[in-house]
């Protein structure tokens, strides 16, 4: 009787501890990294580097993969048009920025001085020049609107809210402002704090509708010291955000995505946000740090899943780049999986079977980490 009770004590102590640990759901299928010999359920153009001398195209339907001329690597400052058949790009043979097919055909001048150019609404581009001004131009047009951005670093896709960054003492804080209103006297600016902008624990990313605004903040203790990391949003308008996950309950101490601001990855339909989730086991984010994992917020049921078939040590100071396929259900990213010696492959995930699926191997590193830049659509 003495052994019977033992072991019945002993197995609630580990079904409380494992419910302490598995408070998320999770997707974990135990068939381990699939090979796409069969072809791949979803299909499109992704963009990404195999070599440090261009921009490559990665056709899934075909497995056919070539570089495309006159481009060279990009990152975050390629931008996917609205229906995920256009990018701007740098061309930097003649310092301009253009835009073309995902095939690199019907290429075409936006701008011959810009830092960065979006995609504002479908026809009209948000371009941002090197010395910090924005303006909304129409494509085919010549004709500027201007928007005071003076601190904003992120404008809200197709209206006039943006994320400020300003200083705070010796630190920074952020608010979402009305750009539009800031400027007439006696008008607010409907500002709102969003709190302290701490490296590590800032990213945030603007939802393709504009919408909503995700961010990730940190829980602050009474001594400065960061306790948790977790997603907020606010729609423009609203006076206050809203918490979306609650890592805590699960982990303690985490940290979300990297030291890179706008990484959090909203699905095309915006309804997901994809990202990476590493625990802590100090207060350092750059040391302290244990596997990142992908997560999945749904943003309409608030539930948020674990993919835990993949997991990497390569997060600092930042874990790959999670870009979605067109029909929001997969995501792509550079991975080096563990005991492989191939080096990088391109990874996609099966986000409603949590599959993960190999499409090719030899992703280059060319600008310090090996990622994706966009999952797009062929001219159509």
């Amino acid at each position: 009787m003495l052994r019977f009770l033992l072991f019945l004590a002993l197995n609630l102590l580990l079904s409380v501890s494992a419910l302490a640990q598995d408070r998320l759901p999770q997707l974990c299928p135990a068939t381990g990294i699939q090979t796409a010999a069969g072809g791949y359920p979803s299909g499109g153009i992704i963009l990404t580097s195999f070599d440090r001398s261009a921009l490559w195209v990665y056709d899934i339907g075909s497995g056919r993969r070539y570089p495309l001329p006159d481009t060279t690597p990009c990152g975050s400052n390629c931008r996917l048009s609205p229906d995920g058949r256009w990018i701007t790009y740098f061309y930097n043979a003649i310092n301009t920025y253009n835009r073309m097919r995902l095939n690199g055909t019907e290429r075409v001048l936006i701008s011959d001085y810009a830092s960065d150019v979006d995609w504002w609404a479908d026809g009209v581009f948000l371009i941002w020049t090197p010395g910090h001004d924005a303006y909304l131009q129409t494509e085919g047009s010549t004709e500027r609107e201007y928007l005071n951005v003076s601190g904003v670093i992120s404008m809200q896709p197709g209206g006039r809210f943006g994320l400020l960054v300003e200083q705070n003492g010796e630190g920074f804080k952020r608010a979402l402002i009305n750009t539009e209103r800031r400027d007439l006297v006696g008008i607010s600016d409907q500002r709102v704090e969003l709190g302290e902008d701490r490296a590590y624990f800032n990213a945030q990313s603007w939802s393709p509708d504009g919408r909503w605004l995700a961010y990730v903040a940190p829980t602050i203790d009474a001594d400065g010291g960061v306790t948790a990391s977790e997603i907020y949003a606010i729609r423009p308008g609203d006076t206050a955000p809203a918490q979306w996950t609650h890592l805590a309950d699960s982990y303690g101490l985490a940290r979300i995505n990297g030291i890179a601001v706008g990484e959090l990855s909203w699905s095309p339909d915006s309804r997901h946000i994809a990202f990476w989730v590493m625990e802590m086991t100090g207060a350092d984010p750059e040391g302290t740090v244990g596997n990142a994992v992908i997560h999945i917020l749904d943003t309409n049921t608030g539930e948020t899943t674990v993919y835990c078939g993949y997991a990497t040590t390569e997060h600092t100071p930042n874990p790959p780049r999670l870009v979605w396929s067109p029909d929001s259900v997969h995501l792509a990213f550079g991975g080096n999986v563990p005991g492989d010696e191939r080096g990088y492959l391109l990874l996609a995930l099966d986000t409603s079977t949590g599959i993960f699926t190999e499409l090719s191997e030899g992703i280059y590193p060319a600008l310090g980490a090996p990622d994706v830049v966009v999952w797009g659509l062929p001219p159509g």
